[in-house]
């Protein structure tokens, strides 16, 4: 499992010109779900999102979390995050989970975030979409 974490001050996300998920200040995160991936994958992931402390405090030190900061949660499927890319100029997507898969282990890590954060918002599983953001910082990581 992979998720690429980028700190925003608002994200949005669209398709079919239609706008299914907005956020102001908290996480816009791509989630990609891998072969072999499991539940606990995703519990042990979100944990360490919803702990990860990559706001600034009082004294702009890199020192708060998504909770500290009353922070939201924007997640969106994002199968790609596997490409592979080693070989030749068409990536390759085998290491990526099956949607079957991949679409219940993105509901249920969205689940788990809803357990701890207030706001959560996502997109839609599999679908063409335009996603905006204002990357703060801009902080992006990763996690796996």
């Amino acid at each position: 499992m992979k998720l690429v974490l980028q700190r925003v001050l608002e994200a949005s996300v669209e398709t079919e010109g239609k706008t299914v998920g907005k956020i102001g200040k908290g996480y816009l995160v791509l989630f990609g779900a891998g072969e072999g991936d499991t539940c606990e994958d995703a519990e042990r992931l979100a944990a360490k999102m919803i702990n990860l402390r990559i706001f600034s405090d009082e004294n702009d030190k890199i020192n708060l979390s998504l909770g500290d900061v009353d922070g939201q949660l924007l997640i969106v499927s994002q199968f790609t995050l596997y490409a592979d890319c080693r070989k030749g100029n068409r990536p390759n997507f085998i290491q990526a989970a099956k949607p079957e898969l991949a679409e219940s282990l993105y509901e249920y890590f969205i689940e788990l975030c809803r357990q701890k954060v207030p706001v959560v918002e996502t997109g839609v599983f599999g679908a063409d979409m335009k996603v905006s953001l204002v990357n703060d910082g801009p902080f992006t990581v990763i996690l796996e």
